[in-house]
């Protein structure tokens, strides 16, 4: 299918088995994805997300994007009109779901027999709660310099590559100089910087499939566990563990 995909509805309810995909897809109205368990990546032509139970993704109509589960994941999604006054009608973004927001989510894909009027309220009061929930950006900008792309294309394959960048640069044909600037003008960070949200993009992911942290350090490249630990608590402000007892849906 072209990147572009096709025009589809919208279910309310998806259950996903761990690392099933969801193909380019669009939507004539806005949408609202939640993935009540396991974790979602999603992706649009801009980039990707690593989308947990805690927070939901918003797509504006017309958006072209694709998802993939990791972890049995229950994907919950709302379609709005295009003359709703969503919170964010020129990008995509990630939203960070409040207890009462999930609940509102979760009754209005529950129940299909909700009276149209009901329903109308309901979802007008989504979009009120959507509004300044904007999430912390767990986002990797997607490269369109075919070297970039190449060097992307050898970390996806194998997160645990610890090569510097210029001995990624060997392998794909570019000075280290090269990437440096290109990582700074397209995706607006260092490629230390990248390769840090990339690692925890990856390490999210693992620990819906129910790795431990040993195995989890390894697999992302980490020096140590304690690397890993103390790199995930910089950016989440807890540690892999704590992170888990407040992400309780992540690995049912």
């Amino acid at each position: 299918m072209s990147i572009n995909g096709q025009v589809i509805p919208s279910s309310p309810i998806r259950i996903l088995t761990h690392e099933e995909r969801i193909d380019w897809h669009r939507h004539t109205g806005h949408q609202l994805i939640y993935p009540r368990r396991g974790i979602l990546r999603v992706f649009t032509t801009s980039g990707v997300w690593v989308v947990p139970p805690s927070q939901g993704a918003w797509m504006p109509a017309g958006t072209a994007h694709s998802h993939r589960a990791f972890g049995a994941t229950e994907m919950r999604a709302i379609l709005f009109d295009v003359d709703d006054e969503g919170p964010f009608l020129d990008r995509p973004t990630v939203l960070a779901f409040t207890p009462l927001l999930r609940e509102a989510v979760t009754a209005l894909t529950d129940d299909a027999a909700m009276p149209a009027d009901t329903r109308g309220r309901l979802a007008r009061v989504v979009l009120d709660l959507l509004r300044g929930v904007e999430a912390p950006q767990r986002f990797l900008p997607a490269p369109s310099d075919p070297r970039l792309r190449d060097v992307v294309a050898l970390l996806e394959n194998d997160p645990a590559d610890r090569r510097t960048l210029a001995r990624l640069g060997a392998a794909v044909g570019a000075s280290e100089r090269t990437l440096s600037r290109l990582f700074r003008e397209e995706a607006g960070m260092t490629f230390a910087q990248w390769r840090a949200q990339f690692r925890l993009h990856h390490a999210l992911v693992l620990l819906a499939s129910s790795q431990q942290v040993t195995r989890i350090a390894g697999a992302c490249g980490y020096a140590s566990p304690s690397a890993f630990i103390n790199a995930f608590r910089s950016s989440f402000g807890m540690t892999p563990g704590e992170y888990l007892r407040r992400e309780p849906a992540l690995r049912t």
